[in-house]
């Protein structure tokens, strides 16, 4: 029995951060809350053409535990949906370009919220380390207008709450 109560508090800790990371100081959530999880994300970032240029209409990822187990989903709202069900809509306040070939990092509060599970108590969201993900500079023009793109992209995004 205390192998299995070892085994299941070990799981549940995995899941959740343990160090925030370095990041700039406008990327930085109020000093009142603190880390509670982060999810490894893989998608797209979908686009569409207004006939001049490309315009983001939300992202198409799942997102992974340290482990590699998918423990939710990421699309338009922007929202962020936990496997219990449990969902966090947010808000971006800030955002930096550490790499010109990347989507930027961003700093988002939480503006809603859906279900008790995890996401219940999201206060705050970091998106960092993204690889890819940019719209193309080329191909949207008056004969493209309407028509979709999606770009590849990966990121870790850490959820903050309150410290209680």
């Amino acid at each position: 029995m205390r192998l299995f109560l070892a085994t299941v508090i070990a799981a549940g800790l995995s899941s959740k951060a343990q160090n925030p990371p370095a990041v700039p100081d406008n990327l930085k959530p109020p000093g009142t809350e603190k880390l509670a999880r982060q999810a490894r994300a893989e998608g797209e970032q979908i686009y569409s053409c207004d006939g001049s240029t490309w315009v983001l209409t939300g992202p198409d990822a799942k997102l992974f535990d340290e482990s590699g187990k998918q423990v939710g989903s990421h699309f338009a709202g922007p929202t962020w949906k936990w496997s219990d069900g449990s969902s966090v809509t947010g808000r971006p306040v800030a955002n930096a370009t550490p790499d010109p070939d990347s989507i930027p990092w961003l700093l988002l509060t939480a503006s809603g919220h859906q279900g008790d599970g995890v996401m219940k108590d999201v206060s705050s969201i970091q998106r960092l380390a993204t690889k890819g993900g940019k719209a193309s500079a080329t191909g949207c023009d008056e004969s493209h207008k309407g028509e979709k793109t999606r770009s590849h992209y990966t990121a870790v995004y850490y959820f903050y709450t309150r410290a209680q």
